[in-house]
């Protein structure tokens, strides 16, 4: 025998807010509260794009506009040439291409490691998987800045080889594999893929190598999204190492080489040519936006 029900019936859940639904439907309470988010849009706007904006608008005002008033908007007009001039001067199609080859090295590189790190400490797992992982774990707590020397004797002179990479790609390109972070991404992300498919695919007759590469990249693609675009954005704007072994003109990128000219051109050349540098990572990720956003959660590589 049931006693009586006492208290009101549940009803759908719905979430509380600081303004009820009530509020809401007055109109005044929607225009304040429309006004409130129209003002942090433009601030966001304004804080987040705003020195893009002005440097864009700087890279076609003449000099003396930039330094009078630097928040005004062409108070004498543009001036395109800045543009043409900014080209010729730093041979920005030479240092464009040097960066364009560092970045797409750093990125293979840095995929490379990255795949088959995770691939080994989250699938294969072998007996020294935890000590691997531990090992790889601990790099992260030492300061990148710790590393500048002893790995600059170490590209100075390669141990084996002896050789020399300063001056070469392979200088920037082999250190940026050294990133454990990215190992430890994709390791985490190796670990949320169902096991029954790997099992599967093992009972099939599935070695290693086929594993990895019909069954687990596949099903990697997001992760793979957002470590490529780490990978290149941070290749492309590095400036420490690439000056550190990167010493003849001919080979630099362009975050290098541009300020190693400023206190030789106008500025408001070098504000064009830094102008142009930008508009390259800025146009990767609006093509790239939807991977990278949708890929960020690290979920949705498996379904069902």
């Amino acid at each position: 025998m049931s006693g009586p029900t006492t208290g009101r019936a549940a009803g759908p859940a719905t979430d509380r807010g600081i303004i009820s639904d009530a509020d809401l439907r007055r109109p005044g309470v929607r225009r304040g509260l429309r006004g409130v988010h129209g003002l942090l849009l433009a601030g966001l706007v304004v804080l987040g794009l705003g020195p893009v904006l002005w440097l864009g608008k700087a890279a076609i005002t003449p000099t003396q506009d930039t330094l009078r008033a630097p928040v005004e908007v062409f108070p004498n007009g543009t001036d395109w040439a800045n543009l043409a001039e900014a080209w010729t001067r730093f041979d920005i199609d030479l240092h464009f291409f040097n960066t364009l080859w560092l970045a797409l090295g750093s990125w293979a590189v840095q995929l490379l490691i990255a795949v088959t790190g995770g691939y080994v400490l989250s699938v294969l797992r072998p007996a020294y998987a935890r000590v691997l992982g531990a090992l790889v774990l601990s790099t992260l707590f030492v300061p990148a800045v710790v590393l500048l020397v002893p790995l600059y004797l170490t590209v100075l002179d390669v141990p084996v080889a002896h050789v020399s990479l300063i001056n070469t790609f392979w200088a920037v390109w082999l250190p940026a594999g050294a990133n454990a972070f990215n190992v430890l991404l994709v390791a985490r992300f190796f670990d949320g893929l169902p096991r029954e498919v790997f099992d599967a695919a093992k009972v099939d007759g599935a070695g290693p190598f086929r594993l990895g590469w019909s069954v687990v990249l596949p099903m990697s693609r997001p992760i793979v999204g957002v470590v490529s675009v780490f990978a290149f954005i941070t290749a492309w704007k590095d400036f420490l190492w690439p000056l550190l072994v990167l010493r003849d003109p001919a080979v630099q990128p362009l975050s290098v080489r541009l300020p190693a000219l400023q206190d030789y051109v106008e500025l408001d050349v070098l504000l064009a040519a830094l102008a142009i540098s930008t508009v390259i990572p800025i146009a990767i990720f609006l093509v790239f936006q939807r991977l990278f956003l949708g890929g960020a959660g690290l979920s949705g590589a498996v379904k069902g």
